[in-house]
């Protein structure tokens, strides 16, 4: 009878366990575009100076690229592009930054993202966002496109935010595992040691130099008592 109650237990601890698997399973991408949402597209004709400019004005930090002659989207434009092409020819006596601005996205992509040049990882809104994230993660990319197959239109960018704001509304109906009352540093989630940041005296360029050189997404800003004042 032991016996049973053990196994009997540990099926529970085992269906808890996965439970947020089982709850991406069952939504599709399409359930987490929501109904009003700004999605800016760019054509690789655009100058690149403008693409900036577009992004900073509408708040966003990346947009699908669409090639008029083969008639699909063919990458992503993202903040993490202009700032490795910065990085990357800020010393070059060979070229200079106001010649980069007037290049068009496709020179660039040609010429200056040779190294990371990739298809368009993308996914279509009948996908689950199990498939959704499981992309995101063996692809090693922070937004992947929701692309209809039908129409061909870009729907929506995913990213892990937009994911876990969306298990956030269902989490409180659902039983919670066991893992979920450890701490993060319990689960192995951060970075606690050799952390990369920046003081607010730091030059733009060697911050620059730290988020491709560290692959990192952000950086604390530490003023000299040692406190963040600001992450960037």
């Amino acid at each position: 009878m032991l016996e049973k109650l053990e196994l009997e237990d540990e099926a529970v601890e085992e269906s808890e366990s996965d439970i947020y698997v089982r709850f991406m399973k069952s939504h599709k991408c399409y359930d987490i575009v929501p109904t009003s949402s700004k999605l800016v597209v760019f054509d690789t004709t655009l100058q690149v100076k403008k693409a900036f400019f577009a992004l900073v004005a509408n708040g966003v930090r990346a947009a699908p690229l669409w090639e008029t002659k083969n008639q699909s989207f063919v990458g992503m434009l993202t903040i993490t592009d202009f700032i490795n092409i910065l990085h990357r020819y800020y010393k070059s006596p060979m070229v200079q930054i106001y010649e980069l601005e007037e290049h068009k996205i496709e020179t660039w992509r040609e010429l200056y993202l040779q190294e990371t040049f990739k298809p368009l990882v993308n996914i279509t809104p009948d996908a689950s966002l199990y498939d959704a994230v499981y992309s995101l993660i063996k692809n090693k990319i922070h937004r992947l496109p929701v692309i209809d197959p039908v129409s061909g239109n870009a729907l929506y960018i995913l990213t892990h935010k937009r994911i876990l704001k969306f298990l956030q509304l269902f989490v409180s109906e659902m039983p919670k595992p066991a893992f979920m009352k450890k701490n993060l540093e319990e689960l192995g989630i951060g970075t606690y040691h050799n952390i990369a940041f920046i003081h607010p005296h730091t030059p733009i360029i060697k911050a620059l130099n730290i988020f491709v050189e560290r692959r990192v997404s952000a950086l604390p800003v530490v003023d000299e008592s040692g406190k963040i004042s600001v992450i960037v």
